[in-house]
């Protein structure tokens, strides 16, 4: 039984990607659940966090995000039952490939995967769906009437975030990289519930150049990437596709609220200063904080299971490339890892 791992051997060097033979799992602890995997979805893997938080390992566990079928149940276990189909994310800490044909994981990092929903699409979507619902709903506390600005929407978890502020009522602003990606987002509408207007569109340019007018706007938010300095101190093949801070910042309502995945930005005294007149506020998203602070676990289980549930009732409408097969797992692997694949990559079994 194979499994993939990531192997950086020194800091700054780019990571290589190796099957490794298993012969057994480790022995089974009262609350694992032995679990079949049938999809599994590939995510870059942040190893800067991880030696943060002193999780240092020689070879890196590939692939968390799993769904498939309960094979065994440790004796402590009260949430499934062998036959159950489930779907989750494996810690950060985790010893376990996703990448592998049986897996043993903690039954407080699973959930109930819908019957209707297939193996590709549950494992595909639950990260983006966790990404998206902390930032709308937790970090923007996005409502009927909001305004919500997405960079890059057509990306897998931007595609998330956009049907999930379309869910909850709000106005929904988006950019597209490229003409395909802009006939994929006006493609994009909402199976029903809140959110009937469909996201309107503008390139890069056309964002920063309208800030007068999009400013007026009573909280305009954006949950992904930024431009932290000026263009003389970036590459252009960086740089001109991400706005400026500055002109997010110009672009916040009163009251609006920025939601950054960026770990490093650092604000001018002008830039706080804007935020202070408008009451604005920057806040960082970080998806791991649900597995970094085990007193949320309830919460987490929660917003696992309605992420499912809004799968199963498409309004959640994934952007999956095709299934994959596992002999290609390593390759498609080294494309995630260097931030080259524009579509959510799943391997299946």
């Amino acid at each position: 039984m194979k499994a993939l791992y990531g192997q950086q051997n020194s800091p700054g060097e780019e990571m290589t990607f190796v099957f490794q033979e298993r012969e057994n799992l480790p022995a089974s602890r009262d609350h694992d659940v032995k679990v079949q995997v049938r999809a599994c979805a590939l995510s870059w893997l942040d190893t800067k966090l991880l030696s943060e938080i002193k999780v240092k390992k020689e070879l890196v566990p590939v692939g968390r995000e799993i769904s498939g079928v309960v094979l065994e149940v440790g004796s402590k276990v009260t949430f499934f039952q062998p036959d159950d189909e489930v779907v989750g994310i494996l810690p950060l800490d985790s010893e376990e490939s996703g990448v592998c044909e049986v897996i043993l994981v903690h039954e407080h990092y699973l959930v109930h995967k819908p019957e209707k929903v297939c193996w590709a699409e549950a494992a595909g979507t639950v990260r983006d769906g966790l990404r998206a619902y902390t930032a709308l709903h937790y970090l923007a506390q996005v409502s009927p009437g909001t305004s919500v600005l997405v960079l890059d929407g057509a990306s897998p978890f931007g595609t998330i975030a956009i049907q999930l502020a379309q869910h909850r009522g709000a106005k929904v602003i988006s950019t597209a990289h490229s003409l395909e990606d802009k006939q994929y987002l006006e493609r994009l509408r909402p199976a029903g519930g809140f959110g009937s207007v469909k996201p309107e569109l503008f390139s890069k340019s056309e964002i920063i150049c309208r800030n007068n007018t999009m400013s007026n706007w009573p909280g305009v938010r954006q949950p992904l990437v930024v431009r932290l300095y000026s263009a003389e101190d970036e590459p252009a093949s960086k740089s001109q596709l991400l706005p400026h801070k500055h002109d997010i910042i110009t672009l916040l309502g009163v009251g609006g609220r920025w939601i950054t995945t960026e770990r490093n930005l650092q604000l001018d005294p002008p830039d706080s200063h804007s935020l202070f007149l408008k009451g604005a506020t920057v806040s960082f998203l970080n998806d791991e904080i649900w597995n970094l602070s085990s007193v949320q676990q309830g919460k987490y289980l929660t917003i696992l299971e309605d992420i499912m549930e809004k799968l199963s009732n498409s309004i959640f409408r994934p952007q999956l490339d095709e299934p994959i097969p596992l002999y290609e797992a390593k390759v498609s692997m080294e494309i995630v890892q260097k931030n080259q694949a524009r579509k959510r990559q799943v391997i299946q079994f």
